[in-house]
This record gives C-alpha cells, sequence and structure tokens, in this order.
C-alpha cells in the first residue's frame, strides 16, 4: 500500500490567519475562464457586451445557495436535527446539480426579463459550463473528495495517468487507492467540449447545443456517479439522487430536440442572425446621439 506522502496540501496559502484553499481557487479559475469564453461568444452572436456578467451578477450567487439547498435537501435527516449547520457552506456540502438548477432558472427569468431567447443563450453557454465543469472538478481532486470506489495501484498505473495523480487517490483514511471519478468526468467533459466546439460550425438547430449538453453531461454522470461511494440518495439509500437527475437530464434533452425538429418551424439555427437580441442597437444609438450633441 501507498503511504500518500505526495498528497496534496488542500490549502493554498493563508491570508492571515484566514485559509485560502485551492478548491475556492479552482472554482473561482473555472467561473473566470466560462464568463470570458461566453461573453466572447455571445458578442460575436449579437449580444450587448456586458449581458453575460449582468446575468453572473444574479447566477453566481443563486446557485450557491441553490446547490446548498439541494445538499441540504438530500441529507435532511442530518440538518433536521442539526438546523444550526445548515449555512455552514464552509465546511463543505455542495452538490452540482443544484448549482446547475439554480443557474438554468436564473437565466431562463433573466432571459424573459431581457426579451431574449433562453436557448439562444443556452446554446452559447453549454460549451463554457462544461469549461467550468472540467476545471471545477480539479478542486475535487485536490480535496480528495468525490472519488471511486477501492482500486489496487496496478489498476491506476494501467490508465497511463501521471504519478501525481496516482498518489493523490490514495486515501489514508480508506486504506487504499480509489477510482479518480474526478478525472473520468472531467475528460468525458472535454470530449462533450470538443463536439460541442465542432457542432457551432455544423450550425445545429437552436436549443440542440443546450439539450446536446443535458444528454452528454447526463449520460457520462449516470455511469460515473455509480463508482463513488459519497453519492447523496433519495429515501432508505435506494436511489442516487445524481443518476436520477442524469436520467431526467436525458430525456429533457431528448424530447427537447425532438419537440424542436418536429414542431418549431421554421427551423432556426446557432448561426442564425437575430436583430437586437439583446437591445445592443439602443446602446449604439444612444453614443450617436451623444456624439451628436457634442
Amino acid at each position: 500500500m501507498g503511504t500518500n506522502l505526495l498528497a496534496i496540501n488542500p490549502v493554498a496559502f493563508h491570508l492571515g490567519s484566514f485559509p485560502v484553499n485551492w478548491y475556492g481557487i479552482i472554482i473561482g479559475l473555472g467561473i473566470v475562464i466560462a464568463y470570458f469564453l461566453a461573453q466572447k461568444e455571445s458578442v460575436r452572436r449579437g449580444f450587448d457586451q456586458e449581458f453575460i456578467a449582468d446575468l453572473l451578477i444574479w447566477a453566481i450567487p443563486i446557485s450557491i445557495l441553490s446547490a446548498r439547498a439541494y445538499y441540504v435537501v438530500m441529507k435532511w435527516d442530518y440538518y433536521s436535527q442539526n438546523p444550526g449547520r445548515i449555512i455552514e457552506i464552509w465546511n463543505g456540502g455542495i452538490a452540482i446539480h443544484g448549482a446547475l438548477i439554480g443557474a438554468f432558472i436564473t437565466a431562463y427569468i433573466f432571459t424573459r426579463k431581457r426579451k431574449v431567447s433562453f436557448l439562444k443563450l443556452a446554446d452559447i453557454a453549454a460549451p463554457s459550463i462544461l469549461v467550468g465543469q472540467i476545471i471545477g472538478r480539479w478542486g475535487n481532486f485536490v480535496n480528495q473528495e468525490a472519488y471511486g470506489g477501492p482500486v489496487s495501484r496496478e489498476f491506476l498505473e494501467g490508465l497511463f495517468i501521471p504519478n501525481w495523480i496516482i498518489e493523490q487517490m490514495y486515501i489514508r483514511e480508506e486504506g487504499t487507492y480509489v477510482h479518480p471519478t474526478f478525472l473520468y468526468e472531467s475528460l468525458w467533459n472535454v470530449v462533450g467540449l470538443v463536439i460541442l466546439l465542432f457542432a457551432r460550425k455544423l450550425n445545429w438547430r437552436r436549443g440542440e447545443m443546450f439539450f446536446f449538453y443535458l444528454i452528454w453531461y447526463s449520460v457520462g454522470r449516470f455511469f460515473i456517479e455509480g463508482l463513488r461511494t459519497d453519492s447523496l440518495y433519495i429515501g432508505d439509500e435506494l436511489l442516487r439522487s445524481a443518476q436520477v437527475v442524469s436520467i431526467i437530464g436525458i430525456a429533457v434533452g431528448i424530447i427537447g430536440i425532438i419537440y424542436r425538429r418536429v414542431y418549431v418551424k421554421p427551423a432556426v439555427h446557432y448561426l442564425d442572425e437575430e436583430k437586437n437580441p439583446a437591445k445592443p442597437a439602443a446602446n449604439k444609438s444612444k453614443k450617436k446621439n451623444n456624439n451628436k450633441k457634442k
């Protein structure tokens, strides 16, 4: 057995007595990179320069709260007996599905308020969401969490992954090496990202990139979740919540694609132009008026 001598310290540095964890840095990095990618593509597709930033002002805090709420609900037997710990998000306990649900609901309401197509925005954002998830899973790696069941070192070496990953997959409390499920999901999402970036050039119908994301991520998560040892459960540990939500995600994706192909006529495609999707022209007209006044 290994000794885990090369395990990564989850604390990156201290600000005075306050520890700054790698997990938060990695999650933050994922959000920033995802934002810049989505912002660049949204402007290219005709949205206002500040549209994505305005959305994230609402989406980020709501996603954090919904990620925590999802986790608390799934662990209600514990939190109902310890209500004072519900707010202790700094001690861990968030769920990506909760964050996604919160983000999608926020984006839908936001686009309705701005009179913009939610599916147009969702298509633009889908690759960026995957980028955030690809990077974010490495926060789980540093924390040695969200891992799978026990495996041998020989199994991990057979995956041809670097030794520093193998060493981090030795969990001292378990006394064994474990499946690097964070890596499985991260790589699965990399493949999905490549497909979506290629799909932009193929000019899929509106909504199909978003629905493909739902299907792709959900299929991968369903099978990878089956390997994990820290799953949240519905009921008396009969159903893994992530697998249930994944099945729903697959169904929504398939139904969404079929519906738009059968019932939405004429078909609108990803690269189709739309006049003033986020009303940038109004801003331009104001600038022209200001220049005339000068």
